[in-house]
C-alpha cells in the first residue's frame, strides 16, 4: 500500500480491518509528513516492508505480492507504477498521475488488466463496461460535481480563496485533489486517464456536470441504451474494487437509498469558467509529453495558489502558458522515462518562471 497515510490509503486500510479473512498488508510506504500515523499503520499491520519516500515506494512496488494499491499524490507515483507493472504484480491505481505522464510508456508496462482504476469514475466506467462489448461502445461519459464553485462566471472566480477552494460540496478529499476539482483540472485528467485505459477516442468521451455525484459515470452503447454506476459519494467502493477485481467487497459501503425520493440533475460543463478540461483534452490529444507538462505545471499553480501567490482564476491560464512555450522538451511518441521526468522539472521550472513574473 503505497501512500498509506492519505485519503486512499487511510480508507483502504479501514477495508482491511473490515475483513481481515481477506486482505493482509505485507507492504506500507507513505510520503512522510504524517510520521505519527504511519508509525501507528507499521505498529498495527507488522508488514514485511514498510519505509518513507519515492524510493521506499519503488522498492515495495516491485517486491512479491497479489495487488500493489498506489494511493501517492502526483508525479511522484511514476517510478513506483513502472515498478509494479514490471514486477507482474495488479496495479490498483488511484496515482492518476502517474499514468497521464508516463502515457504509452506506463502501458506498454502494463498486460492486459494489469491495471484496475481506483478513481471513483474510472472504477464506474470499468463496471459499466462489463455490459457490451468495445465495439458496442458509442462514449464514456464522466461524471464531474462542479465543485464548489459551480455557476459561477469567470470573473466571479478571480477572488476565490485557498479556503473556498477546498471546501468540496461531495468529497472529502487531500489538499492538491480539491483544489483540483475545483478548478476542474482534475477532470481533464480523468479525461485523459480515460482515454489511455479504456483506448476510446477523445472525441468519444465526455463530461457532465452532477452536482450531487451519485452517478459516478457512464458508457452509452450503440443501441441507444445508457449504462450508470450509482452510489452515495464514497471511495470505499472503489477501493474494495481495486483490491479484489474483479470480485466485489460484500458491505464495502452503503448503497443508495431507494425508499427515499432521489433526484439526478445533469448539467452541461461551461468551458469559458472552467477552460481546464478542454484544454486537458488538447494535451491528451497532442501526446508526447504534453500531458505531463499539463499535470508538472498545475502542480507548481496549486501550490502557489494556496501560498497566495497565484490567483485561482490564473491557475489553468499558467498551465496553458507552459504547455503554448516554443521550447516543450520531447515532443515525439517515443519516451523513456528520463524524458517524462525531464519535460516534468521542465514544465516546473516554467510554471515557477511565469508566476514570478506576474507577480
Amino acid at each position: 500500500m503505497l501512500g498509506s497515510t492519505g485519503s486512499i490509503g487511510t480508507q483502504a486500510l479501514d477495508l482491511v480491518r473490515a475483513n481481515p479473512d481477506r486482505f493482509r498488508v505485507v507492504g506500507l510506504t507513505a510520503g512522510g509528513s504524517h510520521r505519527e500515523l504511519f508509525d501507528a499503520q507499521v505498529a498495527e499491520f507488522r508488514p514485511a516492508y514498510s519505509g518513507l519516500g519515492e524510493e521506499a515506494s519503488t522498492e515495495a512496488a516491485g517486491r512479491d505480492c497479489d495487488v500493489v494499491l498506489n494511493g501517492i499524490t502526483g508525479a511522484v507515483g511514476l517510478r513506483p507504477t513502472l515498478a509494479a507493472l514490471d514486477a507482474g504484480n495488479t496495479l490498483a491505481l488511484a496515482n492518476k498521475e502517474s499514468l497521464i505522464m508516463g502515457g504509452p510508456l506506463v502501458l506498454d508496462r502494463a498486460k492486459p488488466g494489469q491495471i484496475v482504476p481506483v478513481d471513483s469514475e474510472h472504477s464506474a466506467l470499468a463496471q459499466c463496461l462489463r455490459g457490451g462489448t468495445p465495439e458496442e461502445v458509442r462514449r464514456l461519459v464522466l461524471t464531474a460535481s462542479g465543485g464548489p464553485f459551480r455557476g459561477r462566471t469567470r470573473e466571479q472566480l478571480a477572488e476565490v480563496t485557498p479556503e473556498q477552494a477546498m471546501n468540496h460540496p461531495t468529497w472529502d478529499m487531500g489538499p492538491v485533489i480539491t483544489i483540483n476539482s475545483a478548478t476542474l483540472v482534475n477532470k481533464g485528467l480523468e479525461v485523459i486517464e480515460a482515454h489511455l485505459l479504456f483506448g476510446i477516442p477523445y472525441d468519444r468521451i465526455e463530461v457532465v456536470v452532477h452536482p450531487t455525484s451519485v452517478v459516478h459515470s457512464m458508457v452509452e452503447f450503440v443501441d441507444g441504451s445508457t449504462l450508470v454506476q450509482a452510489s452515495p459519494p464514497t471511495m470505499m467502493i472503489p477501493i474494495a474494487l481495486g483490491l479484489a477485481w474483479p470480485d466485489r467487497v460484500p458491505d464495502a459501503a452503503p448503497s443508495v437509498d431507494w425508499s427515499r425520493p432521489e433526484t439526478w440533475e445533469f448539467f452541461p460543463l461551461d468551458d469559458d469558467a472552467f477552460p481546464a478540461v478542454a484544454l486537458a483534452r488538447a494535451a491528451g490529444e497532442r501526446g508526447g509529453t504534453a500531458p505531463a507538462i499539463y499535470n508538472a505545471a498545475n502542480e507548481v499553480c496549486v501550490e502557489a495558489f494556496r501560498n497566495g501567490r497565484l490567483a485561482f482564476s490564473e491557475i489553468v491560464p499558467t498551465v496553458q502558458a507552459v504547455l503554448s512555450s516554443d521550447d516543450v522538451p520531447s515532443e515525439g511518441q517515443s519516451m523513456t522515462v528520463e524524458d517524462v521526468l525531464a519535460a516534468d522539472s521542465w514544465a516546473r521550472d516554467a510554471a515557477t518562471e511565469r508566476i514570478e513574473d506576474t507577480r
